[in-house]
């Protein structure tokens, strides 16, 4: 079996448990809280709490990409010592990681031609990059070899959905991740917009719920839909920001609906959170059809 090393970045929002129990290799995305920057990408310097509290009180937050040269320097290292490398970024359509990432990886193959490192663009975000992760560090255990393992998620990754709900739409449109006129559509009182990730990895606006309920259900019901009866799932990633009760209410309801091994509820780092805002619940599984199917049958596109 050959062996390689899975890198994600901090976009992934998986719990630092398993990322230490599967050796996963982190890269981190500079977060900033008005105006001060946390080239951690995670919770070093600002707590979970203090983050989204901060949020609620008015303070501005953002994200950097990660530059091609620190991607470089990354990888010169695996190249140098001979080691295999995969590298699952932020979905392409919502961030410039990718990008940076692929423009690094050219330069490096220049060097060292033939460096084994791999970049996957997820086409997903928050626990929805985690989960592909979780499917690679599967195929990896079941003997897969990098090159095997990258093909496989390229094919699989438009099966892993991610449905999300916010109580502000205004947050992803002032980072620029939504259209003002979707933001303000979704904005009215009491009504809870409910976004996918769409097949070209970017999020769209899809339904409305009526209160918070009301959005979680329908979270539960867009997963239901894409399901074939009867299905038993490997795992499920919920992710919330600052909104922990939520979370545990949708994984209640859909553990009493639907056999499901392990259900993972993370915290969305502050390089999601700060393009959310507090109160997203976020739902990450496989689905069985992939995402233009499900654009076609439900919303006739």
């Amino acid at each position: 079996m050959t062996s390689f090393t899975i890198m994600i970045d901090t976009g992934a929002d998986l719990p630092q448990e398993y990322i230490d129990e599967h050796n996963i290799a982190v890269i981190p995305i500079p977060f900033h809280l008005d105006g001060k920057q946390h080239s951690g990408g995670m919770w070093q310097e600002v707590s979970d709490k203090e983050f989204y509290d901060a949020l609620g009180s008015g303070s501005v937050a953002g994200t950097a990409l990660i530059n091609p040269e620190t991607f470089v320097q990354v990888f010169t290292d695996y190249a140098r010592r001979g080691e295999a490398l995969l590298v699952i970024t932020l979905s392409s359509g919502l961030s410039g990681t990718y990008q940076n990432s692929t423009i690094a990886l050219a330069d490096v193959k220049d060097e060292y031609p033939d460096c084994k490192i791999q970049v996957i663009d997820s086409s997903n975000a928050a626990g929805g990059t985690g989960l592909v992760a979780v499917l690679a560090v599967k195929k990896r255990a079941g003997g897969l070899s990098l090159e095997e393992t990258a093909k496989w998620l390229d094919e699989k990754k438009q099966s892993c959905f991610a449905l999300f709900t916010v109580d502000d739409l205004m947050y992803l449109h002032r980072g620029g991740r939504l259209s003002s006129l979707s933001a303000i559509a979704g904005s009215i009182i009491g009504i809870k917009p409910l976004l996918n990730m769409s097949p070209d990895g970017t999020l769209k606006l899809k339904e409305k719920a009526r209160g918070r309920k009301g959005s979680l259900d329908k979270l539960f019901s867009q997963m239901s839909r894409s399901l074939e009866p009867g299905v038993e799932l490997d795992t499920i990633v919920i992710s919330h920001s600052n909104c922990l009760q939520d979370a545990q209410m949708l994984a209640e309801h859909i553990k009493s609906a639907i056999t499901v091994r392990e259900i993972k509820i993370v915290m969305m780092s502050p390089v999601i959170g700060a393009h959310v805002g507090p109160g997203c619940v976020a739902l990450f599984f496989e689905a069985d059809m992939i995402r233009t199917q499900y654009e076609a049958k439900f919303y006739g596109k």
